[in-house]
C-alpha cells in the first residue's frame, strides 16, 4: 500500500510496553502511527499535523490526556475521532468526555482485537488496489473462517515477531503455529521448537526454556541448551502459556525484551533470535484482571492474536479433516477405508468437545476396529452404546439443598468418572476426549475427590 494512502494515527502513551504493542499492531493493520510519550509532545503534533485518528492515555507524565483534548477544543481545531485508553477508569470522567465528543473511552486491560476493530470502524484502511493473488491452500481447513486465517498468515508471519494463538484444547493451534513458521522462515531448515508449558513442573520449566550448566542442580551431569537456544534463528512455540507461574512469567518477559538468556547455574548472557508464538486455551485478559497473569507480558505477546474456533463452529471442516486423517491411516497401515453416509451424518452431528484431536483419535480407532473397508458409526464412537448420564437423578441428588454449585459439582463428578471408566482410567485419552489438558484433569479429580485406586459408587 502507498504510504500516502495510509491513515495516520497519533498515539499519546507513556507506557513503553503498551506503546510498542500498539505501534506494532497498527502498523501491521496498515496504519501510519506517530507515538508521543509526553502529553505536550502530542499536543504540539496535533496542532501541526493532520491525523485521521487519536489514541491517548489519560494519565501522562506532564499533562493529562483529557486536558489535551479540552485545550484542542478551546482552540476550535477540527479534531479527528478521539479514543481514550486508561488504567484508571472513572465513570464520571468517561461520561464527561463522551459528552464532549470523544469517540470511545476504554479501560485497561482491554482486548486488543476489539480496539483494532473499533479503530477500523472509525478510520478504515483502503484495500490494496492490486488485490491479493495469493493462492490459499487447504492446510487449515475449508471453512471460510479458517481460509481467512490462513490467508492472513503469510503477511503476519513476515511482519510480527510475536503472535498469540488462542482456542480450546485440540483445535489445532500447533498446526497454525507450524504454518506461521513456514512463512516466517527464509531458511527452510530453520528450527521449529515446541514446548508445552503446562506439562512441565515449574522447577524444570526454567531449565527447559533457558538450559542449564553442568552442576547447576543435582543430576545436571552436563550442560544443556534450552528451547530458546534450540530455536535460534527459527520459531519457538510456547503452548499453554497460561499455565505458567508468575515467577516464570517474569523470566520469560525478560528474555523476550532483552532477546537474550542466561542458563540456570550460568553467568554468561547468550543472545537469542527467535520468532515467538504463544498459545493458550485460557482467557488471559481475565487472568490479568485476576492478577494471575502479568499485564506487561500479556501486552508483549498479544501484538497479534489468532483465535482458532472450535470444530463444531466450522462444520465444513469436519469431513474434510476426517478424510485427511483417513489418508494418514492408510499410509501407515496400507489399508483403504471409506466413511459410510450414516457415519458422516453422525460425525457432523457430534459436538466434538476435544476438537481436531478427538476427531483424529476417532478416525484412527475406526480404522483399527472396523471389520471391513466401510466405516460405520459405531466404529467411531463405542460410547454411543453407553447410557447417557441420568441428569434427572443428578438434579434430585444435587439440588436437595437448593445449591446450584452442589448440582453442577455432581454433574461434573459423574461425567468425568464415566469418561475415566470408559477409557479404562487412561488419563491422556480421557483428557483428550474431555477437551482439557492432563494437568486440568488431575486438578478436577482432586477437587471432585475421584481416585483411580478404589471404586467410586455412582
Amino acid at each position: 500500500m502507498n504510504k500516502l494512502s495510509q491513515p495516520r494515527i497519533c498515539l499519546v502513551e507513556d507506557d513503553e510496553i503498551m506503546g510498542e504493542s500498539l505501534c506494532d499492531r497498527f502498523e501491521l493493520e496498515g496504519f501510519q502511527i506517530d507515538w508521543h510519550r509526553k502529553g505536550m509532545d502530542g499536543l504540539l503534533a496535533l496542532r501541526k499535523q493532520h491525523y485521521d485518528l487519536v489514541i491517548s492515555d489519560i494519565h501522562l507524565p506532564d499533562i493529562s490526556g483529557d486536558e489535551i483534548f479540552i485545550q484542542l477544543l478551546d482552540e476550535k481545531l477540527a479534531l479527528p475521532p478521539y479514543l481514550f485508553i486508561t488504567g484508571y477508569g472513572s465513570i464520571d470522567r468517561a461520561v464527561r468526555l463522551l459528552k464532549l465528543g470523544v469517540a470511545d473511552y476504554i479501560s485497561k486491560p482491554f482486548d486488543l482485537d476489539l480496539l483494532v476493530e473499533k479503530v477500523h470502524q472509525l478510520c478504515p484502511v483502503q484495500a490494496d488496489a492490486h488485490g491479493n493473488g495469493n493462492h490459499i491452500s487447504d492446510t487449515l481447513g475449508i471453512s471460510p473462517i479458517m481460509r481467512s486465517i490462513e490467508n492472513s498468515i503469510p503477511r503476519l508471519a513476515k511482519l510480527a515477531s510475536t503472535i498469540l494463538i488462542t482456542g480450546d484444547s485440540g483445535v489445532g493451534k500447533e498446526y497454525v503455529a507450524q504454518l506461521v513458521h513456514k512463512h516466517a522462515s527464509k531458511d527452510s531448515g530453520a528450527p521449529f521448537v515446541a514446548v508445552n508449558c503446562g506439562a512441565i513442573t515449574e522447577t524444570l520449566l526454567e531449565s527447559e526454556l533457558f538450559g542449564h550448566e553442568k552442576g547447576a542442580f543435582t543430576g545436571a551431569a552436563r550442560s544443556r541448551k534450552g528451547v530458546f537456544e534450540q530455536a535460534h534463528k527459527g520459531t519457538l512455540f510456547l503452548d499453554e502459556i497460561g499455565e505458567m507461574s508468575l515467577t516464570m512469567q517474569v523470566k520469560l518477559l525478560r528474555a523476550i525484551q532483552e532477546r537474550c538468556i542466561v542458563r540456570v547455574g550460568g553467568e554468561t548472557t547468550i543472545p537469542v533470535d527467535v520468532h515467538l508464538i504463544c498459545a493458550t486455551n485460557r482467557d488471559l485478559k481475565n487472568m490479568v484482571e485476576a492478577s494471575t497473569f502479568r499485564e506487561d507480558l500479556y501486552y508483549r505477546i498479544h501484538v497479534i492474536r489468532l483465535r482458532i474456533p472450535q470444530l463444531r463452529e466450522r462444520k465444513e471442516d469436519i469431513l474434510w479433516f476426517a478424510q485427511l486423517f483417513l489418508k494418514q491411516c492408510a499410509q501407515l497401515s496400507g489399508e483403504n477405508h471409506v466413511i459410510s453416509p450414516s457415519a458422516e451424518r453422525v460425525l457432523l452431528d457430534y459436538e466434538w468437545p476435544g476438537n481436531l484431536r478427538e476427531l483424529k483419535h476417532s478416525v484412527e480407532r475406526a480404522c483399527i476396529l472396523s471389520h471391513g473397508p466401510m466405516l460405520l458409526e459405531h466404529d467411531f464412537f463405542d460410547d454411543m452404546s453407553l447410557p447417557l448420564p441420568d441428569y434427572g437423578a443428578m438434579e434430585e441428588a444435587g439440588t436437595a439443598d437448593g445449591s446450584l454449585t452442589s448440582y453442577l459439582r455432581e454433574c461434573e463428578h459423574k461425567f468425568i468418572l464415566q469418561s475415566l471408566r470408559h477409557h479404562l482410567w487412561h488419563f491422556g485419552n480421557t483428557a483428550s476426549a474431555l477437551g482439557i489438558s492432563r494437568k486440568n484433569l488431575w486438578e478436577k479429580m482432586k477437587k471432585l475427590d475421584i481416585h483411580a485406586d478404589k471404586s467410586i459408587e455412582d
